[in-house]
């Protein structure tokens, strides 16, 4: 048997105890591991070292970001926070709200410090719960801005000059600043800072992992093995959420629906989804449809049966699935409407759990920016 080779992955503590019982020689190597109760039901790898009966036990860790630039829209819950959210319970995750990030386009810093906390209150509201997940400012932990500088002596320009984000961001008529164009190293710096395993990304964000796995290797390659390569996961039926336009919905784009947006204008939005001009009585194609894509996304299997049916059939305009639509998103964030108004409630709720997401990304942050300063020659 290969040394340190994975040769089983054990869903909770409680399982890895039962693990550890069984093997009569073998010893956990981190003693916190015993203290059971303290442990959430995470995905756990656990490796066995013949040579010495080793059992080591290490959880899969999940790095992920949200930009602290305005509203969040239902684009950001399906592309990135549920899936977050759902991937607390498979290992340990941190999850920062980018407001060094958000300096790129936001210049009032009013307008910053509001949407910072409507963030976490957002994130908070949907279902992120702190005793699973760090939540914190990307700023709470400066580190980042030291280990993106350090990446950027071995970034290529032309690997940056590939990005696709730069590009499409200057086609849309931002101005063409350095702090644009090293977006992909900071972002960099988020991932690597914490020994990420596991990010998950839309389909649009891949290239930026892609670069993050190739600033890794240069620094490895000439300083020593100091980074883990992390992977990405992108959730296929989420890769791109449409705006009401059809384009990826954004912010920038102006076609957004906002999860938190009040009713009226909520379904002024829903109402204003564009479709062609096919006839009420024609059948229509659901494949082509943005009102039926976003239908998908909030209703049952049932439900998403019968609208493919309506669809097919004819004798049903889209003003009458746009009202479905309506009534079904409203339904869907119902739920976490009423959590949001709780969590408003508590003065205190929203910074408390910052501080204590910022006191565990600093933990982790301060272990690596250790490592990487003694092989760099900082240290």
């Amino acid at each position: 048997m290969t040394r340190g080779a994975p040769i089983f992955k054990l869903r909770n503590a409680a399982d890895a105890k039962i693990y550890f019982l069984s093997f009569g020689s073998a010893f956990i190597h981190d003693s916190s591991f015993l203290h059971a109760s303290n442990l959430h039901d995470e995905l756990v790898h656990v490796r066995f070292h013949s040579k010495r009966s080793h059992l080591s036990i290490s959880y899969m860790r999940i790095l992920s970001g949200i930009q602290a630039s305005g509203l969040l829209h239902i684009g950001n819950y399906f592309g990135m926070m549920r899936p977050a959210i759902a991937l607390q319970a498979e290992g340990e995750a941190f999850y920062f709200i980018a407001d060094y990030h958000a300096l790129t386009t936001v210049r009032d810093p009013k307008a910053l410090r509001e949407n910072t906390r409507r963030v976490a209150l957002d994130f908070l509201a949907c279902g992120l719960d702190p005793e699973r997940a760090a939540l914190f400012r990307q700023s709470d932990v400066p580190q980042v801005t030291e280990l993106a500088w350090i990446l950027s002596t071995v970034a290529p320009m032309g690997l940056l000059e590939r990005s696709h984000s730069y590009k499409d961001k200057l086609a849309r008529g931002l101005a063409a600043t350095v702090g644009l164009f090293n977006y992909p190293v900071l972002m960099a710096a988020d991932i690597l800072m914490y020994d990420s395993d596991l990010v998950p990304v839309g389909k649009d964000q891949k290239q930026h992992i892609e670069i993050t796995r190739d600033l890794a290797v240069k620094v490895n390659d000439t300083f020593g093995e100091i980074f883990k390569l992390p992977e990405a996961r992108i959730q296929a039926a989420t890769e791109v959420v449409p705006g009401i336009d059809g384009q990826k919905m954004s912010k920038s784009y102006g076609n957004n629906i906002d999860i938190f947006g009040d009713e009226k204008e909520t379904r002024k939005r829903v109402m204003s989804i564009v479709t062609d001009s096919t006839p009420v009585d024609a059948p229509k194609d659901p494949a082509k449809s943005i009102i039926f894509k976003l239908y998908s996304l909030v209703a049952s299997k049932d439900e998403i049966a019968k609208m493919r049916d309506q669809f097919l059939k004819g004798g049903a305009g889209y003003g009458d699935f746009k009202k479905q639509l309506f009534d079904k998103l409203w339904e869907y964030f119902a739920a976490m409407r009423k959590r949001r108004e709780e969590i408003l409630s508590d003065k205190s709720y929203i910074d408390n759990v910052l501080a204590r997401g910022a006191e565990r990304a600093n933990g982790v942050a301060d272990q690596v920016m250790q490592r990487v300063r003694n092989a760099v020659g900082l240290r």
